[in-house]
């Protein structure tokens, strides 16, 4: 007997089949292409929307004040044009110590990260890949610390770090004291901890398989080493994601710091934006200060978007 049920249909049905088929594929195609259609223009709608302050801002910093309030009405006020020139930025610079503001907030800010991931990753991992008594409410611990506003500590805090020991150098001597005010570390210290890293770091690294940590404690591996060696290359997204998450309230802090630094030379480049409202406000020189202010943010995002968005699906495990 010859099987004919693999066989493909050669008559009307067959071209009938395969033009339904066609018809049916094209119109899925059509549906597709449509769905894309509407998704990228509601995306380029709230691009465009989410922009537009972007835009306005540097464009004004860009204009003398009297025609930033002339053209404010206007969709003059998100073009670049009429009397444009770098004036504002010049007066940013004669008004506050801007490269002193930024190399401050760079240095508080770039420290406060990197210590941050280290500290809130190695907690993540103790939280998650290590079985001790008790783990489980010292994390609910944690994550309830997250509803506790930052004001209501803030008083607490300032009297707490003016009590903390210190070393100073005075006249070339090394010298004991107290009280951390008016320094770098009182604007590094409190904010290294996070609740909300570890809980992020925690989360992570517990979909990363444990077989991975058993095999290399059968290797003979410690657990500083299964942390370095293999949890830390496998987390890129979470390392990624927390680095920006805690880039941008270090790079905002403004209650914090006017509260404990009163030297000029320490303060970071929020609270430089107080210079400016003192006596007559100079808007093109605010638009030109923000302007400066936020392309460092725009720099970071920009060099982490891909990790900050892409998907927790990295496995160790391989087959």
């Amino acid at each position: 007997m010859t099987d004919t049920r693999s066989r493909p249909r050669t008559g009307p049905e067959g071209r009938a089949a395969a033009s339904a088929r066609t018809a049916t594929d094209a119109s899925e195609k059509r549906r597709r292409r449509t769905g894309k259609f509407f998704l990228y223009a509601a995306m380029s709608v709230f691009a465009v929307i989410f922009l537009f302050p972007l835009v306005f801002m540097f464009v004004s910093s860009l204009k003398p004040d009297a025609q930033i309030l002339q053209d404010i009405d206007s969709p003059m006020a998100f073009l670049p044009v009429g009397d444009i020139s770098l004036d504002n930025y010049f007066g940013v610079f004669d008004r506050v110590p801007v490269a002193q503001f930024l190399f401050n907030s760079v240095l508080v800010t770039v420290l406060t990260v990197g210590l941050g991931l280290i500290v809130n990753s190695m907690a993540g991992f103790a939280l998650s890949r290590l079985a001790w008594r008790g783990r489980f409410v010292v994390l609910a611990i944690i994550i309830a610390t997250l509803i506790v506003p930052f004001e209501t500590i803030a008083v607490p805090m300032v009297y707490w770090v003016a009590q903390l020991p210190t070393l100073v150098i005075e006249g070339g001597v090394l010298k004991y004291d107290f009280g951390w005010l008016n320094t770098y570390e009182v604007q590094i210290v409190p904010f290294i901890a996070n609740a909300f890293s570890i809980f992020l770091f925690t989360q992570y690294f517990s979909t990363i398989p444990k077989s991975l940590d058993e095999a290399a404690r059968i290797d003979g591996a410690g657990w500083f080493t299964i942390y370095r060696r293999i949890i830390v290359p496998l987390s890129g997204p979470a390392f990624a994601t927390v680095a920006i998450l805690t880039f941008l309230p270090a790079w905002n802090q403004y209650l914090w710091p006017l509260m404990v630094v009163q030297r000029e030379e320490l303060r970071p480049v929020m609270v430089g934006m107080q210079y400016f409202f003192q006596l007559n406000t100079a808007w093109g020189e605010v638009m030109a200060y923000t302007s400066l202010i936020t392309l460092p943010v725009l720099i970071v995002f920009l060099v982490f978007q891909r990790a900050f968005v892409s998907s927790i699906a990295a496995s160790g495990v391989k087959g």
